[in-house]
């Protein structure tokens, strides 16, 4: 090699900071997906139960399923002793705006049975919502009546109406009697209900009983006897009671006691 060559020295540099990869894209988009999925857990724990049941239910069968639950037509289901507990809750706060109630609540009973929430309206012995031998109810019936078809009406159920005498003999007229009286006052609740709440194809039933179901059995003569029944039914009744399901209303025959 010449003495006068000299050598080549090559330098390389090495950056310090800049570019570093793409790892920090990649732990950002992981807490944006968990910021999401955050966000979407609060939003579902304050919406409906219909809406959370429509998501769940497409998460389990996303071919159908999400679009059946929920967010369809509801269809009936069976009410158990809950729902109509719910109901009578309901109709007791109702009930309880009615002008005169602190007169009244004493005559007034709600309870659930084996064959639905049962209300009664008991008479007295001056009469409370019924003047003494007549078929239309006075003015505490009118509104009391009017009060609980409008609650009635939101629900699905169908209803059944009772009238009840006690054994006193009915003399008002001749050729009729406690069971034309019982039956009347119960169409005559019917009819004042349909015009306040009850739809035209709830009503199941329309029966007079005279005195032949007593609700004191030992003093047939007892005012309470004088009664209006209002029988919210369950849904899985024996008789058809779906919702959309048309059930004739049966209009009551009077007897003419042998």
């Amino acid at each position: 090699m010449p003495a006068s060559a000299q050598p080549i020295v090559i330098k390389r540099k090495t950056q310090h900071g800049g570019h570093h990869g793409g790892a920090w894209k990649v732990a950002y988009a992981d807490f944006v997906t968990a910021m999401m999925a955050l966000f979407i857990v609060l939003w579902l724990m304050n919406t409906s139960k219909p809406i959370q049941e429509a998501i769940s239910g497409y998460f389990k069968d996303p071919a159908g399923t999400g679009k059946l639950v929920g967010m369809s037509k509801p269809v009936a289901q069976p009410m158990n002793k809950d729902d109509l507990g719910k109901v009578k809750a309901e109709l007791e706060k109702a009930i309880r705006q009615v002008a005169n109630f602190d007169k009244l609540k004493n005559h007034i009973e709600l309870t659930v049975t084996s064959e639905g929430l049962r209300i009664e309206l008991l008479e007295s012995e001056k009469g409370t919502f019924f003047e003494s031998g007549q078929p239309e109810p006075n003015a505490n019936g009118r509104e009391l009546l009017m009060t609980i078809a409008e609650e009635l009406g939101k629900v699905p159920n169908k209803i059944s109406i009772e009238g009840h005498t006690d054994s006193q003999p009915f003399a008002g007229r001749a050729n009729y009697t406690n069971w034309e009286l019982s039956a009347d006052r119960a169409n005559a609740s019917r009819r004042l209900m349909q015009l306040h709440g009850l739809r035209a194809d709830q009503v199941a039933q329309v029966r007079g009983f005279a005195d032949q179901e007593p609700r004191n059995a030992k003093d047939p003569a007892d005012p309470a006897n004088r009664r209006i029944t209002l029988i919210v039914r369950y849904l899985d009744n024996s008789v058809p009671l779906q919702l959309g399901q048309t059930v004739p209303t049966t209009a009551p025959q009077a007897a003419t006691p042998r």
